[in-house]
């Protein structure tokens, strides 16, 4: 059995390095809600260097909110800024020798593109017309999935380690009770019944299906590289390999 593990990088977190000792797949800001041009190529190199794949981390532009605020945005305004971002990261990283190799929204985008149809058409379109090789990251089970697919794009479900989930699939809302998990022990629990069970228990108590094929873990937790330990460790206890998403397949 085999998962990507993921982090989140280049936001300011101190913990860039550390947690590219443990991933195999790096989601790197593109300067949009945090990092910018010299981050994001220290990241690069760490990335390259380590052996760990490169993805983009597109945001909506709203660096006070760290990208976390929804917004009501007209398609094409998405469409372009996702460009504009996955080309300065493509930049960075064929300059460096690597490649972008896949493409993961950030924050509000993220959740948005899950729920709503035009605003993921809008980011599979600019992924797409950017570069139809590269694969995406999504909420499992979610509407920005499907979309992904039927645009022929390499769809990755994605799971979180550290976050709470609804009834619906969807993540608790971090103003809400159980959106973040603090313990290490029921993040454990919680990774391993999604990787080996393939379900998920809710803050209600349902359990919910689930199929991930990458996990996430936020660069920006106080936990993360804790977190990070424990949970590369207990994978491999179980049998469970951590390999990038490209070697998984959509």
């Amino acid at each position: 059995m085999m998962i990507d593990l993921n982090a989140d990088l280049g936001e300011g977190s101190g913990s860039d390095e550390a947690l590219l000792d443990l991933v195999s797949s790096a989601n790197i800001a593109c300067g949009w809600h945090a990092g910018g041009s010299n981050v994001m190529r220290d990241c690069v190199r760490l990335a390259i260097s380590k052996g760990v794949a490169i993805g983009a981390h597109p945001s909506f532009q709203d660096p006070d909110n760290f990208g976390r605020k929804e917004m009501d945005l007209p398609a094409d305004d998405i469409y372009a800024g996702i460009l504009y971002q996955l080309g300065a990261l493509s930049a960075i990283a064929q300059a460096e020798g690597g490649r972008v190799a896949h493409v993961k929204p950030h924050g509000a985008l993220y959740n948005q593109a899950a729920r709503d149809t035009s605003i993921a058409d809008a980011v599979v379109a600019a992924v797409h017309d950017f570069d139809p090789s590269l694969a995406v990251f999504g909420l499992a089970n979610s509407g920005f999935i499907e979309t992904a697919r039927r645009a022929g794009l390499a769809a990755i479900e994605e799971g979180f380690a550290d976050r709470g989930y609804r009834a619906n699939g969807s993540l608790v809302p971090r103003n809400e009770p159980g959106a973040l998990i603090q313990s290490e022990d029921e993040m454990l629990e919680h990774v391993l019944s999604m990787v080996r069970d393939h379900r998920v228990r809710a803050v209600d108590g349902h359990w919910v299906p689930i199929n991930v094929r990458t996990l996430c873990l936020h660069g920006d937790s106080a936990h993360a590289v804790a977190f990070a330990h424990r949970l590369r460790s207990t994978l491999t206890a179980n049998g469970i390999a951590v390999r990038p998403a490209s070697v998984l397949g959509a």
